[in-house]
């Protein structure tokens, strides 16, 4: 009798027979790891005693898989593999019920399972000056999906770059056309060859709070009664600033603290983070409600450059900024390790 079958044309690219109703096969191709692997289902439409799958896949691992099932039952056959595309090739082979022939199909197809799809944006990659930005992912890029919205409300730029299959780890570039106001938020979907995606949202600005700076004792980090009207000062310029930015992304407040090079370094580092603590913690129990983060750079990035030993009052100072992530700093003379009060 005829083979009473039904393959999924694209699967096996054959032509249906009017008798092939059986069985159908279809594919579930693509996986991402840790989230399932590539599965072949086998759809059992009429009655049969049973079916064998055998499978060798490219890197020659064999899979044999015998089931059943009533009509109307879905076997799905999980294809474990490595990470990676793999192409398989086999048959499937049915029993029916009596003394009917078996039946059986070529198999053919592919199948790829990928980890986690990683974008790399630096922040040297990120010109909003220049109007564009680049960025790498960890696979072979299909399309990116980027927006770029202002500070007016107005959106710079909402689109598709198609990138035709570059090789993974190609610097890929996005721009925009010039726009009125400040850029505010940058997003980006990026997507492979195979449609798995990843994306990142990116906030390339900060705001410097412009205060007056408190007046520590010397070799102090308390802050003295007569100078808590300072900080009150900048307590409403930073909630102010807060109102007006807040609506784009949830912000932080960070608190640098400097001071000049009179003493060791050592020591001076060890003041300036305490002073640094003092008004973070002080703007806390002012009642800010964002996350605040400390650090003291002591006498290592002076706004002034002067010798050792220089009591120089511009570099005893503290930096308040408000940003989306960590801000970027020109001239800090370390990798920072924010802090919370």
């Amino acid at each position: 009798m005829s083979v009473r079958i039904l393959p999924l044309v694209a699967l096996l690219g054959l032509p249906l027979s009017a008798s092939a109703e059986a069985i159908r096969v279809s594919l579930e191709g693509k996986a991402a790891l840790g989230e399932g692997v590539p599965t072949l289902l086998v759809h059992i439409e009429e009655p049969i005693d049973g079916f064998e799958v055998k499978l060798k896949r490219s890197d020659g691992k064999t899979v044999e898989l015998k089931g059943g099932g009533k009509p109307g039952i879905t076997r799905r056959v999980a294809l474990e593999q490595p990470e990676g595309k793999f192409h398989y090739e086999g048959e499937l082979t049915v029993r029916f019920p009596g003394n009917a022939e078996p039946g059986s199909m070529p198999l053919s197809f592919d199948t790829e399972l990928n980890g986690p799809l990683k974008m790399e944006v630096r922040p040297e990659d990120v010109d909003v000056a220049g109007r564009k930005l680049r960025f790498t992912l960890s696979r072979p890029a299909g399309k990116t999906e980027v927006s770029v919205k202002m500070d007016t409300g107005k959106t710079a730029f909402a689109g598709d770059v198609d990138f035709k299959g570059a090789p993974a780890g190609t610097p890929l570039e996005v721009k925009w056309l010039p726009a009125e106001g400040k850029v505010m938020h940058i997003r980006l979907r990026a997507y492979d060859t195979s449609d798995f995606y990843t994306g990142v949202d990116l906030y390339p600005w900060q705001v410097d709070i412009p205060h007056e700076e408190v007046t520590f004792a010397s070799g102090r980090s308390d802050i003295p009664p007569a100078e808590k009207g300072k900080l009150d000062a900048s307590y409403k310029s930073i909630t102010e600033a807060l109102n007006k930015y807040g609506r784009w992304a949830s912000l932080r407040l960070y608190v640098l603290g400097h001071t000049d090079t009179v003493g060791s370094a050592s020591d001076n580092r060890e003041l300036s983070l305490k002073r640094a603590k003092s008004i973070a913690s002080y703007f806390r129990q002012r009642g800010l409600k964002v996350p605040v983060f400390y650090e003291g750079f002591g006498e290592q990035s002076p706004a002034v450059p002067t010798p050792d030993e220089t009591a120089e009052a511009a570099n005893r100072r503290a930096e308040y900024i408000i940003a989306v992530e960590d801000p970027s700093l020109t001239n800090a003379p370390f990798t920072p390790r924010w802090r919370k009060p």
